[in-house]
């Protein structure tokens, strides 16, 4: 039975650890905090890009294998830890108007059922939304899921497995190599030993690979956001426009987001943020005009070149793993993500083509 320590409890982290449980592995989970409380818990969880015909077929085939996995990811949550992670085919309609010739073709290029639609329709599906929007796009299958649940409900399933045990409150130092290869996690408590150790600390994955002299271009891009509780139904479909989204929940709540900035690893809240989110909240549904926020917080994403994550063996040190940096997309990719991740750690043929997110092909020394 293989032992593998996994560093980071988010998304990554988490169903990392799943499917290497389920094929029968002993799992080790480090969080320096609280398990599922970063950026995994802070983002919108739309099961998609937003933009998605602007990224390459490395993020698109990851995204295309979990939007697939999701209802049955959903499903097998809630039937094992009653606690359902609320994944809602409420569809998404994007207001903007300057790329929907180059969306369009990018849909039919990939069966996508995405189209246009008038004015009639807009109104007729989101009643609420500001006046004057004549043309947008509309994908009526696209889903969020609602990640605090997500997260709640993974850990309950983990946290019924016996060849599990989740370490948190307990920050790591520094990984333990010995003559190029690792061996285990130095921790506040001590030595974690472990066959094979897997990166998944989003954001702070850089820092783990830095002492090996290897530079990993993973850098905190904070995003904040911004939640109305409306009445369920009020918001029927996620909108999209110019870059800011909002989501609605199944119980009412509405979701607003979200900010870009690149401030470091500060993931306080702002004045400055909260202005511009409730200005895009206005923007879109001027109805919100009439309601306070009722919760504002920040999350920082693992900001990475074109948004293609790390995934696999680092090179140079055998054992060691990564399935970091998703950036915007660590929800919609996860999946696909952790089960490539799996497949590799574990010999076996990947259902993913691993070539794209290789970091013996992208990862230069320092």
């Amino acid at each position: 039975m293989q032992d593998v320590i996994i560093v980071g409890g988010g998304i990554m982290g988490c169903l990392t650890a799943l499917n290497l449980l389920e094929a029968g592995a002993r799992v080790t989970l480090l969080e320096r905090q609280r398990a599922g409380r970063e950026a995994s818990w802070a983002g919108g969880g739309i099961v998609s890009p937003l933009y998605p015909w602007r990224y390459g077929d490395a993020v698109q085939a990851l995204a295309v294998w979990s939007q697939g996995f999701y209802p049955r990811l959903a499903a097998q949550l809630a039937q094992r830890t009653g606690i359902d992670p609320q994944v809602s085919s409420c569809g998404l309609m994007w207001l903007d108007h300057a790329e929907q010739g180059q969306a369009l073709s990018w849909a039919r290029s990939q069966g996508q059922p995405l189209r246009r639609v008038d004015s009639d329709f807009i109104y007729r599906q989101v009643p609420n939304l500001a006046p004057g929007f004549t043309s947008a796009l509309w994908q009526a299958d696209l889903a969020n899921v609602r990640n605090p649940r997500l997260m709640s409900a993974l850990l309950a399933w983990l946290a019924g497995h016996r060849h599990f045990t989740l370490l948190e409150q307990s920050p790591a130092t520094e990984l333990v190599v010995r003559e190029g290869r690792v061996e285990g996690v130095r921790t506040s408590a001590g030595v974690v030993k472990a066959g094979a150790v897997v990166l998944a600390a989003g954001a702070w994955s850089g820092d783990w690979l830095a002492p090996l002299g290897v530079s990993l271009p993973v850098q905190p891009v904070k995003g904040q956001m911004q939640l109305y509780r409306c009445a369920p139904g009020w918001l029927p479909s996620m909108v999209l426009f110019e870059g800011r989204y909002a989501i609605p929940r199944q119980d009412g709540h509405v979701l607003i987001g979200s900010t870009l900035e690149h401030s470091g690893f500060d993931a306080s809240t702002t004045a400055e943020g909260f202005a511009s989110l409730r200005q895009s909240a206005l923007r879109l549904l001027p109805a919100l005009a009439e309601l306070q926020p009722v919760g504002q917080w920040a999350g920082l994403r693992p900001g990475s070149p074109d948004g293609i994550p790390f995934i696999g063996q680092v090179p140079g040190v055998s054992g060691l793993w990564l399935n970091a940096g998703h950036y915007r997309n660590g929800l919609v990719l996860a999946p696909a993500s952790c089960r490539l991740a799996a497949d590799l750690i574990l010999g076996r043929a990947p259902e993913i083509d691993p070539s794209p997110y290789a970091p013996a092909e992208r990862l230069a020394p320092r």
